[in-house]
């Protein structure tokens, strides 16, 4: 095999066979010699392959990540906002409330001197007309 690629595995376990793989022991040693069959010599092409996604998923693994940073810093403003809008709101429901308080003992008040007027006015009228 003349145009077969040899790497040297240490340590591995059970010696299996891939299509285009084969292993054979080294004679006192713990070293296996690996030879790729030319016939499937795209594994470095593979490799390399692999490698090249592995890099756009982590990518796209840290863009994600990015984006759930920015997502959940916007959502924490937009609760502050709305616990701040709440606030107001509450507030100005208080004052409102206030407002219509005072409001309406005036114009209770308003409403009895104008029925007071209407009824002396009433008075007066009856008791010019008899005569």
């Amino acid at each position: 095999m003349a145009n077969s690629h040899k790497g040297t595995l240490y340590g591995a376990g059970p010696y299996r066979s891939r299509e285009g793989l084969s292993t054979r022991s080294v004679p006192n040693s713990n070293e296996i010699q690996l030879q790729i069959d030319p016939m499937h010599g795209d594994l470095d092409e593979e490799i390399t392959g692999l490698h090249r996604k592995l890099r756009q998923l982590k990518t796209v693994a840290q863009e994600i990540e990015t984006e759930a940073k920015f997502q959940n810093d916007f959502l924490a403003q937009l609760q502050m906002t709305l616990i701040k809008a709440q606030a107001g709101v509450k507030n100005n429901m208080r004052r409102l409330n206030k407002s219509i308080i005072q409001q309406g003992s005036n114009h209770v008040f308003h409403v009895i001197l104008f029925a007071l007027f209407c009824f002396f006015l009433v008075y007066l009228w009856s008791k010019f007309s008899r005569r």
